[in-house]
């Protein structure tokens, strides 16, 4: 077996090792869904766990996002916040108008190749930690622009995405699972999942 086909193999293993699997808590039934809530709870076993999921638990439960709209997703993202929906029951009602106040970035609509730079800044002055949802099918893969010269086909080829909000545009009420899901994420980062396994690379 020759060396190039020794590292190939080699490459390939190692990619396989680095997928991590997700343990997911599928519900049977509507009564057992509780939004947001899917993965396995965490398992802490050391003081320093304690204090990580401290700080998590505090920065979960209030998510200030960016209002950053771009399109017609960016009208179900405003009637969210409105008082039929009241995304300010989660803690993240306060839409800011300046980067170095927000941590999510919630990209709603259809990203341009002329705005792909200004996003990219936008995000780069956001202060760490920091997330980002994409919301509706434009931001998630061009949507029905995908063929276009002129759209960029998913805004994870410009910016880490956390959270993908599926539709059409998808519904206030997605967005706020989309928000949920996002705060169970924070308060599980850095934390080992209950039944999951450690990946030797």
């Amino acid at each position: 077996m020759s060396s190039e086909n020794k590292e190939n193999g080699g490459a390939s293993q190692l990619t396989t090792l680095r997928r991590k699997p997700v343990p997911i808590a599928m519900a049977k039934g509507p009564h057992e869904y509780i939004p947001g809530d899917q993965e396995l709870p965490v398992q802490i076993t050391s003081f320093m766990d304690m204090l990580q999921w401290a700080q998590n638990w505090a920065r979960s439960k209030s998510v200030w996002p960016l209002g950053y709209g771009l399109a017609c997703c960016a009208i179900e993202m405003i009637a969210s916040a409105q008082a039929h929906y009241d995304l300010s029951r989660f803690g993240s009602e306060v839409f800011r108008s300046s980067p170095r106040q927000a941590d999510l970035m919630i990209v709603a609509g259809t990203v341009s190749v002329k705005m792909g730079p200004r996003l990219r800044l936008l995000w780069e002055q956001m202060p760490e930690p920091k997330w980002v949802i994409s919301m509706g099918q434009c931001a998630n893969s061009g949507g029905e622009f995908y063929d276009s010269y002129y759209t960029v086909q998913g805004v994870d080829t410009i910016v880490p995405v956390d959270v993908y909000v599926p539709g059409c545009p998808p519904r206030p009420e997605a967005l706020i699972e989309g928000i949920l899901k996002l705060r169970e994420k924070i308060a599980k980062q850095g934390l080992k999942l209950q039944g999951e396994k450690e990946i030797e690379v």
